[in-house]
């Protein structure tokens, strides 16, 4: 989907060594402030300030974790009565990133001017850019967005790139400064003219931008280790500095949580329309769905997205939720993703793509939670659009792949192989088979082949009317061998029994 791509165009990061000691590190940073003092290029500044604050973020010092560098380096700056030092509090008491820092960089800054060195030219224009254009890219899910705003400033033009994770409370994932800005623009109208179908782009309101990245980067901020891309530190600084040029924040819209009773109406609506074979086992995880959704949106609890329905998976195999049937998780999921998208009245493309997705991403949780593996259920064959229904029905046939005969136990069949089928047929029936129940037992392989294959479709169209009658597997199971029986006649020529497929179908459609 969209990302920050086109990572790059990011700018390049400048070459601040790696110090062997905290002081080697100030003296570094003096001596690159000392380089770009003179003359500066537009933004160069900027960005090397926020570079400075991004580092000594990430420094800890031995034995002093709650060290507190950026004061330090203030105090260093202000013994050394150098244009570099200038250079550096003039851009601290703008870019520091707390209140305490900056204040001390503008009284440090005072001393070294007072000492007579002389205040940069360009001092009074950190972190004053002109607003442009702002844009807004992103999946048509809901799960990510990329908001692009351009900044002008001495006639050149650099672009703030922030990646919004809207799975995880509409936080900012990772921040990079783009030097073209207008080509990635025309990158990601490209991409929209060539993926219409899953990826949205807009022009939105400066103050709409400002909105989603200061409540995004202060939302990433409040964790205590967030999960951030690499540039994420090095333009934190500078993307808070420039978003205040922008106009104030516009007012996000109010959050009307969903009610308990209106997440269970829209569950059990979501079992009528789905029609699973166990409506139990669906209601269970349709409820876990809900749940998750209102937990991480509260507003809009039953939208749903690739990352969104993954990190559902990811709260399964963490134990944050507890489940009293993990095989119903595939076939529900899946029916979910469908119906919700279609519910959010998403493309026949949108939904294909997301159901391909979260196929994929069961079968990493199935194999993760050490269960079935998804793929049993399938050839490869088969379309996204298919995977669904194809799943549904062969995991009815097929609950598990082990079971016990006698005292053997066997472990990881292949469902595919119809002998193997037999076997786990067999097994769902220890008892003493006699005469009758043998055939009983012979016919409910043949329906669970029947099942398998899809043929004829009136089995599994027969068994999802039952289904909806609240009837067990089982129960269901045994209506169909029935219904099978009693379409059984013995063959004159060859004493075998045989039976009328025409008139098996009616029968099955009667049902």
């Amino acid at each position: 989907m969209c990302g920050m791509s086109p990572v790059s165009r990011a700018r390049k990061k400048s070459s601040l060594p790696t110090a062997p000691s905290v002081n080697g590190l100030f003296k570094d940073v003096l001596r690159d402030f000392s380089a770009v003092a003179a003359e500066p290029g537009p933004f160069d500044v900027d960005l090397l300030g926020s570079e400075v604050v991004g580092q000594w973020r990430e420094v800890v010092v031995d034995g002093e974790p709650d060290s507190q560098l950026g004061l330090e380096l203030i105090a260093f700056a202000q013994r050394k009565i150098t244009p570099g030092a200038a250079a550096l509090l003039a851009a601290l008491k703008v870019l520091a990133e707390t209140e305490e820092e900056r204040t001390a960089a503008a009284e440090a800054l005072g001393v070294v001017l007072g000492r007579g060195i002389p205040e940069p030219e360009w001092a009074a224009g950190i972190g004053k850019v002109e607003v442009g254009e702002c844009w807004r890219t992103g999946d048509v899910y809901g799960d990510e967005s990329s908001v692009l705003c351009v900044f002008s400033r001495g006639g050149e033009s650099l672009g703030l790139l922030a990646l919004l994770d809207f799975t995880d409370g509409g936080r900012v994932r990772d921040l990079v400064v783009i030097e073209e800005p207008h080509e990635v623009l025309a990158e990601m109208r490209a991409q929209v003219e060539e993926d219409g179908d899953l990826v949205v782009l807009e022009k939105i309101d400066p103050a709409d931008a400002h909105r989603l990245l200061a409540s995004g980067i202060a939302a990433t901020d409040a964790l205590e280790e967030p999960e951030v891309g690499e540039d994420y530190l090095r333009f934190h600084a500078v993307a808070l500095a420039w978003a205040r040029s922008l106009p104030a924040p516009s007012a996000a819209e109010p959050v009307a949580e969903w009610t308990d009773a209106q997440r269970a109406e829209a569950v059990e609506q979501f079992l009528a329309d789905a029609g699973l074979p166990d409506p139990d086992a669906a209601r269970e995880i349709a409820g876990l769905l809900a749940d998750h959704g209102s937990r991480t949106e509260p507003a809009n609890p039953m939208r749903v997205g690739p990352e969104k329905l993954a990190r559902f998976l990811e709260a399964l195999l963490d134990g944050e939720y507890e489940l009293e049937d993990e095989d119903a998780v595939a076939p529900v999921v899946l029916a979910w993703a469908n119906w919700a998208a279609a519910r959010a009245g998403l493309s026949e493309v949108a939904i294909a793509a997301l159901v391909e997705e979260v196929t994929e991403y069961l079968g990493e949780y199935l194999s993760e939670d050490e269960g079935d593996d998804f793929s049993d259920y399938l050839d490869g064959t088969e379309s996204a659009e298919e995977a669904l229904e194809v799943v549904a029905r062969r995991q009815f046939a097929v609950p598990e792949l082990s079971t016990v005969i006698g005292d053997e136990e066997l472990a990881d069949l292949d469902p595919g192989d119809p002998e193997q089928r037999r076997l786990l047929v067999i097994g769902d029936h220890p008892e003493e088979f006699d005469g009758a129940d043998g055939l009983r037992l012979a016919l409910e392989t043949s329906i669970v082949d029947q099942l398998w294959d899809n043929e004829p479709a009136e089995v599994w169209a027969a068994a999802q009317k039952l289904l909806a009658q609240d009837q067990t597997r089982a129960e269901v199971l045994d209506r169909l061998v029935t219904v099978l029986e009693e379409q059984l006649t013995e063959s004159e020529e060859d004493d075998q029994l045989d039976y009328d497929p025409d008139a098996y179908r009616a029968a099955l459609s009667r049902l």
